[in-house]
């Protein structure tokens, strides 16, 4: 049972790195692209050559695919362009070592895809750190706390550290899901979304926000190679 959950935390390290190299800033060359002209953009942002950097989710430069992958990272004027980092995920990941260790390899696979199309579409990709338009909302407290985080979460008691320190944003979000989100992961990436923001959006409530959730969640599965189950909406 060791060496398994050793061989799940190594599959749930290197997925990761993956996914966070496309869609969380670091000071790497090739992060915005830019790469010289005989290299490829791959979709994770990094400059090289053969299939993995010039087939499918080329950016630019000599591509061999005629279908790139959705880019789900936010433009360099973003505010949360230099707030989401790998080191501040990474960081926070430590409190939360339950978080992708579920069930086989493709559900952990799953569930971090879950996770990060949330966060994907709460952000903007990756872009805002507070909810959009958040402060001119009607809320009944005078500290006006509207969702900021990745996921929406607004912290109670100290509403603006949630904004200002990226550990702690991350680590609301994954306290949120594995209290909130992680026990119905088996379930379809549809009960997910009925966990975060079922009242709002399932039931017809806002199918935009349904889809554009979907989207995310089925474009981050493709880049895992995992089918993304049944039961997609709610």
């Amino acid at each position: 049972m060791a060496a398994i959950n050793i061989m799940k935390r190594s599959l749930l390290t290197i997925v990761l790195v993956g996914i966070l190299a496309g869609v969380l800033p670091t000071n790497v060359m090739g992060q915005n692209c830019g790469c010289a002209a005989n290299l490829c953009c791959s979709q994770f942002g990094y400059c090289g050559t053969g299939n993995d950097y010039c087939g499918s989710g080329c950016r630019e430069g000599p591509c061999t695919s005629s279908s790139p992958t959705g880019d789900v990272s936010a433009s360099g004027d973003c505010p949360g362009k230099s707030f989401y980092t790998r080191a501040a995920f990474l960081n926070a990941l430590n409190s939360y070592s339950q978080f992708g260790q579920d069930g086989s390899a493709d559900a952990s696979k799953r569930e971090i895809a879950a996770f990060f199309a949330h966060v994907t579409h709460e952000t903007g990709s990756f872009c805002y750190i507070e909810e959009i338009n958040g402060a001119s909302q009607n809320y009944c407290d005078s500290s006006n706390t509207h969702g900021r985080n990745s996921i929406g979460f607004d912290g109670l008691n100290s509403p603006g550290t949630v904004a200002s320190d990226p550990v702690i944003s991350f680590k609301t979000a994954l306290w949120f899901w594995m209290n909130n989100v992680h026990q119905v992961i088996s379930q379809g990436f549809g009960a997910t979304i009925r966990a975060i923001n079922g009242a709002v959006e399932c039931n017809g409530g806002n199918s935009a926000a349904v889809q554009s959730r979907i989207q995310y969640y089925t474009q981050y599965c493709n880049q895992f190679g995992v089918a993304p189950g049944d039961n997609l909406s709610c």
